[in-house]
């Protein structure tokens, strides 16, 4: 468990945000708008005609699933959502389900499935069929649309890594534009991708598939999901493991601290990176020792003289700000590689931090922008966002800037768009997240998670009536697969039901090894490609 010292001057500075958040928010009284309602009726159950796969021969089939668009009106339109299945290698010992959910929102649970498959043990290939699906509004399962990719590009493009002043009013600017984008372009699904939706039309899909229960594993936003289709449905779930888990009430409830504990992850993950680079100078290779201000360097540097990118593009300090903000999320592992990748560009050669959000970035962003917004409500007001934007920033000197008050693009920054939503939000879920008369449910935090903090997990472990708290204590966002340790525990769980002892911490993390054991290919993130690795 990570430390709580505030000895830390950034550290007293959340705390205060958040304190001040806390009061702000009691104070204005926010009123959640309209959420998921119980309807008398229920939808017809999906029927899946399953088929070959667009790319077969990996095994899989896939279906469409016609669910309402609308659930409080289950007999009305209905929308299609892309659905795939793996059967179980060992029919005659099969338990059931297993449905794997990516994280995002933005990623495809269709691809995620598929592209995990291989890194699941035998012991669950063998007795689950492993299924995903595209939840309302991503992919093959209706894509919303917001911004187009000419305006994400001339945005991002425009973005710097040390912001000018002015900025703040740009990004307030630039959220309004992005959420009335949104209602013109999408109007007539935004109200609906809420995840109180999403986990309905889960219940749907277990019906169609035969199953009494569900076995579910969730990374990330999919950890979310998870918690609120067990709140909704607890006697469906079988097993479920919520890795790189969210404090619900938070995430929904009190946005704007959410979205300070997690800037902080960021900067705090980040800044340990760089003071591993300051004391292993010839490993990293970046910084010749002050790495912090040779990353501050590169920044500016950047922004006066952008590289121009093989697309014809140009890759500034944001670039550089934005690339680190998902790639940070590998651990320690990549440690080596980030210094190999900031050190070229220095040299103003190819670097895959230097690479501009691309058309299935901005697929992905708006996803994410989007579904966030259905599912949060930040309190009204544009000097209060115009404040804790600010101050948001402020707390998180090496990316909290450029990303804090840039465009809309991933969680931390959505606080300019939501907070100027006017779309309604009925398949929001506002209910309680106990999940009371569930399953046992494994929830994994890593405590030092840059992007769902580690007390996210800690908190929602104590939300559930039935949860249990498996720790990781490592660099990098979720656990499973980066761990022989959890993934031995979670792998037994969801095979047996047995859960780990109480206070459990693996503590296996793959450490720093030295550029080129093998090449950054692979290594690098990508924000639209979510997957479980491979077990080293």
């Amino acid at each position: 468990m990570q430390s709580r010292s505030t000895d830390d001057p950034r550290k007293r500075v959340v705390w205060g945000i958040t304190l001040v958040l806390i009061a702000v928010t009691a104070l204005l009284g926010v009123t959640p708008g309209s959420a998921t309602a119980t309807t008398a009726g229920s939808p017809p159950v999906p029927v899946l005609s399953w088929g070959p796969c667009a790319a077969p021969g990996d095994g899989f089939e896939c279906a469409t699933a016609r669910v309402p668009l609308d659930h409080r009106d289950p007999a009305g339109p209905t929308i299609p959502l892309a659905v795939t299945r793996r059967l179980a290698a060992d029919p005659a010992h099969r338990t059931g389900v297993l449905l794997l959910h990516p994280g995002g929102p933005g990623n495809s649970g269709v691809d995620f499935a598929r592209n995990s498959y291989e890194a699941l043990p035998a012991s669950l290939r063998d007795t689950f069929d492993v299924v995903g699906y595209d939840m309302r509004g991503v992919a093959r399962s209706g894509q919303v649309e917001c911004w187009n990719d000419q305006e994400y590009a001339a945005a991002v493009d425009a973005a710097r890594g040390v912001p000018a002043p002015g900025a703040l009013s740009e990004a307030v600017r630039q959220g309004r534009d992005f959420a009335d984008a949104c209602r013109e372009r999408s109007g007539s699904l935004l109200p609906f991708i809420g995840t109180g939706s999403n986990a309905k039309d889960i219940d749907l899909l277990r019906r169609a598939l035969g199953e009494e229960q569900l076995t579910f594993y969730g990374r990330s936003f999919g950890s979310y999901v998870g918690t609120v289709y067990a709140a909704q449905f607890p006697r469906r779930v079988r097993a479920m493991v919520l890795d790189g888990a969210y404090d619900p009430h938070r995430y929904s409830e009190v946005p704007y601290a959410y979205d300070a504990a997690q800037f902080a992850a960021l900067d705090g993950a980040v800044g340990r990176f760089l003071d591993w680079c300051a004391q292993n100078a010839t490993t990293c290779g970046f910084g010749e020792g002050k790495p912090r201000q040779a990353f501050e360097q590169l920044k500016r540097a950047l922004d006066a003289d952008p590289v121009i990118t093989a697309s014809g593009r140009p890759a500034t300090g944001y670039t550089l700000a934005y690339r680190l903000m998902f790639n940070i999320n590998s651990g320690k592992e990549i440690w080596p590689y980030l210094g190999e990748a900031l050190r070229a560009a220095q040299a103003r050669q190819g670097s895959f931090l230097l690479n501009p959000p691309s058309p299935g970035s901005f697929d992905f962003l708006n996803v994410n922008t989007a579904v966030e917004c259905a599912d949060r409500v930040y309190p009204p007001g544009r000097l209060l966002l115009g404040a804790l934007v600010s101050a948001h920033a402020a707390s998180a000197p090496l990316l909290g800037p450029p990303i804090g008050l840039g465009p809309p693009t991933y969680d931390h920054n959505h606080a300019p768009t939501c907070a100027q939503w006017q779309a309604e939000r009925p398949s929001r879920y506002d209910g309680s997240y106990r999940a009371a008369g569930s399953a046992p449910i494994l929830v994994l935090g890593t405590t030092g998670d840059p992007d769902t903090p580690y007390q996210d997990a800690v908190a929602l472990a104590r939300t559930l009536d039935n949860g249990r708290l498996l720790t990781f204590a490592a660099e990098g966002h979720t656990g499973y697969n980066r761990s022989a340790c959890v993934s031995a525990l979670v792998n037994d769980y969801l095979a047996t039901l047995a859960l780990p002892a109480r206070g459990t911490v693996c503590a296996d993390e793959t450490p720093p090894g030295a550029p080129g054991r093998r090449t950054t290919t692979g290594v690098e993130a990508d924000e639209t490609r979510d997957v479980i690795p491979t077990l080293r």
